[in-house]
């Protein structure tokens, strides 16, 4: 049973003042830095070495390999998601960096909270996309607990991973939303979390 961390993060930024201020903005926010690079094939390398949970991409590398050439190979070889660092960018540029399918962008000058907000929810439709594709059964999650779910835990775990807000989940369940809330908090403490994407996160790692 793997434990909750938190997320790590490679920075993938050819400007050296931008790039220290983004590893200072989330080292702040409780990150931990994988790995740093300032041009494509650098971050070819890292990619190759290093399982980072999040990456975040500038769309405008100098050098041989540009931001959009390294997210087509994240996405036909890795697991894991990725947010592309921009300024204002050309229509053509913006449409090929759509069909990469990227977890979100920053927009360049960006604030702590642009950086927190884009990088939670990235990570959050990742795990949600994960736990999507094959849900762990009541026992798989049981067997490396100590104190097991209940089945009405579980069903409350399901919708949340889902992404269903507090309303949704009481809708679906019959219970109200006060008692949504209250199976989250028991959750997180039997999995041992303090945020739904660690939830998800979690679930998928039992």
């Amino acid at each position: 049973m793997k434990m909750a961390t938190q997320p790590s993060v490679i920075i993938v930024e050819d400007e050296a003042v931008i790039a220290m201020e983004i590893e200072m903005v989330l080292r702040d926010l409780g990150y931990r830095i994988a790995g740093k690079a300032n041009n494509g094939l650098r971050a070819l390398d890292l990619l190759s070495s290093t399982s980072p949970d999040i990456v975040l991409l500038d769309i405008d590398l100098r050098g041989s390999i540009s931001g959009i050439e390294v997210a087509q190979v994240i996405r036909e070889k890795y697991d894991f998601p990725f947010v592309f660092l921009t300024a204002l960018a050309d229509a053509t540029t913006l449409d090929r960096a759509k069909k990469t399918m990227p977890y979100g962008y920053i927009v360049k000058p960006f604030n702590e909270n642009d950086l927190r907000s884009t990088i939670e929810l990235a990570l959050y439709r990742f795990a949600s996309q994960q736990m999507a594709k094959e849900p762990p059964t009541l026992e798989q999650i049981n067997e490396g607990l100590l104190s097991p779910l209940s089945l009405r835990e579980y069903e409350v775990l399901e919708l949340l991973n889902q992404g269903l807000s507090y309303k949704e989940v009481g809708e679906q369940l019959f219970i109200g939303y006060n008692t949504v809330k209250t199976y989250q908090k028991s959750l997180f403490a039997k999995l041992g979390v303090n945020s739904r994407h660690q939830l998800s996160q979690k679930t998928k790692d039992l």
